[in-house]
């Protein structure tokens, strides 16, 4: 079959025809219709962090078809349009992943090939108003994005909500669930465009962090928020604690501008402000939020479509910060 491999000798992504994989008692055999990138694999690739003696087919997120089934598997068949969850060996404490924990793409090889060979309990039904393109821009960015907003920002309807850094995956999704839920969404952006593109998606405003006095503008603006979700970290975090209501969760899943700086020990304490890390979820966190795509027939926003031989062109779109959305790459096996 052909694949995207990466090339542990000089780190480059290439593709190239590769082995078949194989399918075991439990597994599920997926011809891959769609896959997309995320930051996750952006930062493995800049930082040379993948390690192995083999090359490895990178990707976590992707959907297609069933083709073969192993013979102890019980709840698909051949034809089943279905998505795949990357977020793999969780463990059983709900609050944090098990020492084994991986995300899909690195050991296990990933979604940038034309199948995958997955086990049954990380394969679920595609929902049917997605196409599945749409369905491929989903597991990652809309697993970090739901459990930021409900389980660890513990949402709740009528409550204000922040997103940082509008125009990524995650960003998107977290907009397209907070809308969906009822809450008062507002943006940060460095580009007027993207939060023009939010304000139409449901936002209900947005400021151009380049500004200097971006954190007043957004508080003069909504007058404060019950749920910040960031994505950045940087310089910039210690306004988010500033612009927090009393009783605020800040829930961080990226570090795109580095290291947090100079936060004020008494905003925190004084505040009752919670701050949360979090990355991916739980297998039923995933359920929940396809639930949540399938009850609300919620479309994620996609920015472009590659076909799977221009894989580092499609990462150097998102490299650039041009996107507004997912970047999928479009799998004719």
């Amino acid at each position: 079959m052909k694949a995207v491999v990466l090339n542990p000798k000089n780190n480059q992504l290439e593709y190239q025809e590769t082995a078949e994989p194989a399918i075991s008692k439990s597994d599920v055999l997926i011809r891959l219709k769609a896959a997309s990138l995320n930051h996750h694999e952006l930062w493995s690739l800049k930082e040379k962090k993948l390690q192995s003696d083999t090359r490895i087919i990178m990707g976590s997120d992707g959907a297609g078809v069933v083709e073969q089934v192993g013979s102890g598997v019980t709840r698909f068949s051949p034809g089943d349009e279905v998505i795949i969850n990357p977020s793999m060996n969780w463990g059983p404490d709900h609050r944090v992943q098990h020492a084994d924990y991986e995300i899909l793409g690195f050991p296990t090889n990933g979604t940038f090939a034309e199948r995958i060979s997955i086990p049954e309990e990380y394969v679920l039904t595609k929902p049917a108003h997605l196409s599945f393109e749409e369905a491929a821009a989903i597991p990652l960015a809309g697993l970090t994005a739901y459990r930021a907003l409900f389980t660890r920002g513990e949402f709740e309807p009528g409550q204000s909500v922040l997103i940082t850094g509008i125009g990524g995956g995650a960003a998107l999704m977290a907009l397209s669930f907070a809308v969906a839920a009822g809450a008062s969404v507002y943006v940060t952006s460095g580009s007027d465009h993207k939060i023009t593109k939010a304000i139409a998606l449901g936002a209900k405003g947005g400021v151009n962090y380049k500004a200097p006095n971006w954190h007043e503008q957004l508080q003069a603006l909504s007058g404060g928020f019950d749920v910040i979700i960031d994505s950045a970290g940087g310089p910039g975090f210690k306004y988010l604690t500033e612009i927090a209501n009393p009783g605020a969760r800040i829930v961080l899943f990226g570090r795109t501008a580095g290291m947090i700086q100079d936060i004020s020990p008494r905003v925190i304490f004084w505040k009752q402000l919670s701050i949360h890390g979090t990355s991916m979820g739980t297998s039923q966190e995933f359920e929940q939020m396809l639930k949540l795509f399938s009850d609300r027939k919620i479309h994620p926003v996609i920015d472009a479509v590659y076909p799977l031989e221009q894989i580092n062109e499609a990462f150097d779109r998102m490299d650039n910060s041009n996107q507004f959305g997912k970047i999928v790459m479009k799998i004719t096996a």
